[in-house]
This record gives structure tokens, C-alpha cells and sequence, in this order.
């Protein structure tokens, strides 16, 4: 009998086990991840930087108490980003840097001069942007393989190949199967499914929560000239693309947010072909060549906020979704927050000790 078996060994599973584990609990943790890695999905298909922006100013807190964290501990190198417009939408800059007043994030306008002193050959549209300064690049792997190696070094049980196909609840706990036949008992069921905490929730007997999964694109360039290694993060404020430098290449996304099914998902020609055509119309750098291309999935609650919390209308069964694209960037305070639910700790943590749980519980969406 385990404590707690959590379905998803991606960065959402992998960081909640660590957090369980070490907390001096000694509560066992099960790990159920139904591809052979961890990781596979939305994790290991990350474009890779922090923002204290991402996510929109309800995020902003979890972003911040996560910021040292990463810091700290070697996952985050400072690079910037430029949330740019193009002439005649410069009142915009200020209704950006207005959204986020009070939040604790780092903002300031620039004009173009700033611009063209730091992305060469800009087109003469580009007027102006948002400086993030603590925009940072963010060793997704490293960070991933941290959380794992801590959970399973605790006594946490990793399972691969091992998709749930049912669970079932009574007052002994849940009983859980999965399709390679084994079949596990655990006092609390933890859906950390990402694009599938739906499926799973429905498949436990819970209600779902409608997180929906939205398709992102990333394609790799090869340029005639390797672009700035020191280039910033390059957005568009309007949400039509953002790239930056990675290795002599260009991670470019054409910001593409398209509604679909749970799924492996893969990159079409058409968002590829928006992507460089975008991406043309920002600056005059010849492209020699595609050599990657991909796509991951985010899935958000109705609100675009994070669900973390035991769910209202089925016993011990615990909410850890909905975390769009910012679940990496998050995923200290959000571990440590969820963790701390999980345990029965009426306190957060200390580093996150000013976040509103309420904010987070799925009791928002049953007026409870």
C-alpha cells in the first residue's frame, strides 16, 4: 500500500514525488508514467526559459518563489527578453508593464535605439519594447533529472510502460491497474497528468475540471550567420511568435495555441511556415535551413490558473494540473506548495509562505 501514487513522471510527478519524499514524512510514493521515459510529453518539449511574465500576473508569485530555487541551484542563466511592438501600438507597452504592477516582476519600456543596439538588422516596424531583465534560459533536463533522482533516492518507486487503465476507490483506498497488468494500491491518487488530467479524473470517478490541451510549435534554424549568442528572448507582444539563440540556432515558436485531443503531438507544415514568415517580417537574417521542428502540449483550467488541491467531489483524490507552459518554471513552489497540501500541513513552506492556496484549489470551480 503506498501513500501516494502519483500518475506522471513529467516535471509536474517527478517535483511532487521529490517534495514528498523529502519532507521527512516517510510516506511512500508511487510514480506511474505510461510512456518509457519520463518526460516525454510536454517536459522534454520545452522552449527552455524562465519569464517572470509567463503565465500572466497570477502566475507571477509561483514564478518568483521558484526563481532563487533555480538559482541556486544552477538551472537558470541569464539572458533577457524584449516583448516588442511595432509603430503605431506603443501605448501598449505601458497597459504590459500596468498588468503587472504590484506583482514583484521587473519591467521597464525601451525605445528603438535600445533595439537596434542589440538585435541587428531589426525592421524599421519594431519601435519599441518591454524589458524583462531576469529573463533567464532554464536547463529543463537538468531540473527534471534533479526532481527524479531525489524522488527515487527517498524510496519513490518509478514505473514506466505503466498506463493507467483503471481506478477504483473504497474505503481501503485506491485500487489501480494498469495496462501492463500490474496492478498497485494507494491511499491518495495523484493526477500530475498534464494534458491528460481530464481523462484521468473521469477514469477515477471525479469530475473534470475542463483542462484542455493547446498545441505549441518550435522549430530549430539554421541562419547563414549564427545569430548574437548574447541575443535576448525576442517576443512579440501581440502573441505572434518569439525565438531565441540556443547553440548557433534559433528556437523559433509562431506562438500558435491550437485546441486538440490528448496526444503525441508533432508539428504541421502550416505552423512551420507562419513561424518563418513571421519571423521574416522581424528581422533581415537569411535562414540557410530547417533542422528540427516540433510541437508540445499545454493544457490550462478554464481560469488559466494552476489546480492544486484535493478534489470536492471524490475522496483522496488530489488535483496537480492545469499548468500550461509555465510548469517548469514553477515547479519548486509548486511542489512544495502541493507537497505541503498533501501532508496536511496548514502552513506553506517558508519560501512559499505568501502564496494564496485558495488561488490554486479546485474549490474555485464548485464555488466552495
Amino acid at each position: 500500500m503506498y501513500d501516494f501514487a502519483i500518475i506522471g513522471a513529467g516535471m509536474a510527478g517527478a517535483s511532487l514525488a521529490a517534495e514528498i519524499v523529502r519532507s521527512g514524512s516517510g510516506a511512500r510514493v508511487l510514480l506511474l508514467e505510461g510512456e518509457d521515459q519520463p518526460g516525454y510529453h510536454t517536459t522534454g518539449r520545452s522552449a527552455a526559459f524562465w519569464s517572470e511574465t509567463y503565465g500572466g500576473p497570477g502566475v507571477v508569485p509561483l514564478s518568483l518563489a521558484s526563481g532563487d530555487y533555480l538559482q541556486e541551484h544552477g538551472f537558470l542563466h541569464r539572458r533577457g527578453a524584449l516583448h516588442m511592438v511595432r509603430y503605431g501600438d506603443e501605448a501598449d507597452l505601458h497597459g504590459f508593464i500596468e498588468s503587472y504592477a504590484g506583482t514583484g516582476a521587473k519591467l521597464e519600456k525601451v525605445g528603438r535605439s535600445h533595439l537596434e543596439s542589440v538585435v541587428p538588422a531589426l525592421r524599421e516596424e519594431w519601435v519599441g519594447a518591454v524589458h524583462e531583465p531576469a529573463c533567464a534560459d532554464i536547463d529543463v533536463a537538468g531540473l527534471h533529472q534533479h526532481y527524479l533522482a531525489i524522488a527515487t533516492r527517498g524510496g519513490a518507486k518509478l514505473q514506466c510502460r505503466a498506463h493507467l487503465v483503471s481506478a477504483g476507490h473504497s474505503a481501503d483506498g485506491w485500487q489501480l491497474t494498469c495496462g501492463n497488468g500490474q496492478s498497485y494500491q494507494a491511499r491518495v491518487l495523484v493526477n500530475a497528468a498534464g494534458a491528460w488530467a481530464d481523462n484521468i479524473a473521469t477514469l477515477a470517478g471525479a469530475k473534470p475540471l475542463d483542462i484542455r490541451p493547446y498545441k505549441r510549435t518550435v522549430v530549430q534554424l539554421a541562419l547563414e550567420q549564427a545569430p548574437p549568442p548574447d541575443l535576448p528572448l525576442i517576443l512579440d507582444m501581440a502573441g505572434s511568435f518569439y525565438f531565441k539563440p540556443d547553440n548557433g540556432r534559433l528556437w523559433l515558436s509562431p506562438h500558435d495555441e491550437d485546441l486538440c485531443d490528448p496526444c503525441d503531438a508533432a508539428a504541421d507544415e502550416l505552423a512551420v511556415a507562419q513561424a518563418i514568415d513571421r519571423f521574416q517580417r522581424v528581422v533581415d537574417w537569411p535562414i540557410a535551413r530547417v533542422e528540427r521542428r516540433w510541437a508540445g502540449l499545454r493544457s490550462f483550467a478554464p481560469d488559466r490558473l494552476p489546480v492544486y488541491g484535493f478534489a470536492t467531489d471524490i475522496p483522496d483524490f488530489f488535483w496537480f494540473a492545469g499548468q500550461g507552459g509555465f510548469g517548469i518554471q514553477t515547479a519548486p513552489a509548486a511542489a512544495s506548495l502541493g507537497a505541503s497540501i498533501l501532508l496536511g500541513e496548514t502552513e506553506n513552506p517558508a519560501f512559499t509562505r505568501g502564496l494564496a492556496r485558495a488561488s490554486y484549489s479546485p474549490d474555485r470551480f464548485s464555488g466552495g
